[in-house]
């Protein structure tokens, strides 16, 4: 993440000044995988610190020479510093600095002295906090973090509120969803129709409740993980339920547009969050 913090300040920022959005390739493994808890904080608090909305897109596990780096830049690297003993930090810097070509890739390099503690454990209430959203194709790897000030950003624990400071009627808070409540219950008569079918098993939420959800994931950006915790759900089934009612949505041609600022009430809906998570027998369940 560090790298990327750096591109940006000394390159990016210049290059693109009227930037609002970062898009981001990784591999699916290593200190940038999909699964890591640190990388997505990190890339919470650079896009707290730039105001930038970053989109992650990770490639499937055992594809990772579909990397354009791989061919455009390590390749060459590669090249340059071939049959070269690397006995020192300096010997690796100056190497990847020196390498170019005739179709004029110039490469910059910096050694990163800073300290980087090992075990490091992101709590699932810090996760549930984050501001995340997970694409409706894989969203397991393909996600965006929002800007959000940077003292929304779980640093160690975040205050929390205590339960009798909450009110469920907060999930409906005009201010939340970009509509009235009346607004709200015309569009969960608009798509029950269609939407709140029995099939199997009931359903954890009422149909109103799952398009509750679906509207904050869409306004507030909430994603399924902190969502299963507000509406006493599981992620998994919480996912299935913003893919549905997004789908359904789409075919109606409905559109519930983002707040343009994050509205100060989404601060209460963390704080939830993070206090129903720091109790063990409220843990976001992962399964149905």
């Amino acid at each position: 993440m560090e790298s990327i913090r750096r591109w940006w300040h000394s390159q990016g920022q210049e290059a693109y000044p009227q930037a609002t959005r970062l898009l981001i390739t990784a591999d699916a493994g290593g200190s940038n995988g999909y699964r890591t808890r640190a990388w997505k904080l990190q890339l919470a608090r650079l896009a707290a610190e730039t105001g930038l909305t970053i989109t992650v897109s990770h490639l499937p596990p055992g594809t990772s020479k579909w990397n354009k780096i791989e061919h455009r830049l390590f390749s060459h690297i590669t090249m340059n510093w071939r049959g070269r003993p690397l006995t020192s930090h300096e010997v690796i810097v100056n190497s990847i600095a020196a390498t170019t070509t005739r179709t004029g890739l110039r490469v910059s390099a910096a050694l990163d002295t800073n300290s980087y503690p090992t075990a490091v454990q992101i709590k699932d209430a810090e996760m549930a906090a984050l501001p995340l959203t997970r694409h409706a194709f894989h969203g397991d790897w393909n996600y965006a973090l929002h800007p959000q000030p940077s003292s929304a950003i779980p640093a160690a624990r975040a205050p929390q509120t205590p339960a009798t400071q909450w009110d469920e009627n907060q999930l409906s808070d005009p201010e939340l969803t970009g509509m009235t409540r009346r607004q709200l219950r015309d569009l969960t008569r608009t798509l029950a129709p269609d939407g709140d079918t029995r099939h199997g098993r009931p359903p954890r939420l009422t149909f109103p409740e799952q398009v509750l959800a679906t509207v904050l994931h869409l306004r507030v950006a909430l994603a399924a993980e902190p969502l299963a915790v507000l509406f006493s759900s599981s992620r998994t089934a919480m996912h299935r339920t913003l893919l549905k009612n997004r789908r359904l949505l789409k075919t109606h041609g409905i559109a519930i547009p983002p707040a343009t600022t994050p509205p100060a009430a989404l601060a209460t809906l963390h704080a939830r969050v993070l206090t129903l998570t720091s109790d063990p027998s409220n843990k976001i369940k992962t399964t149905c």
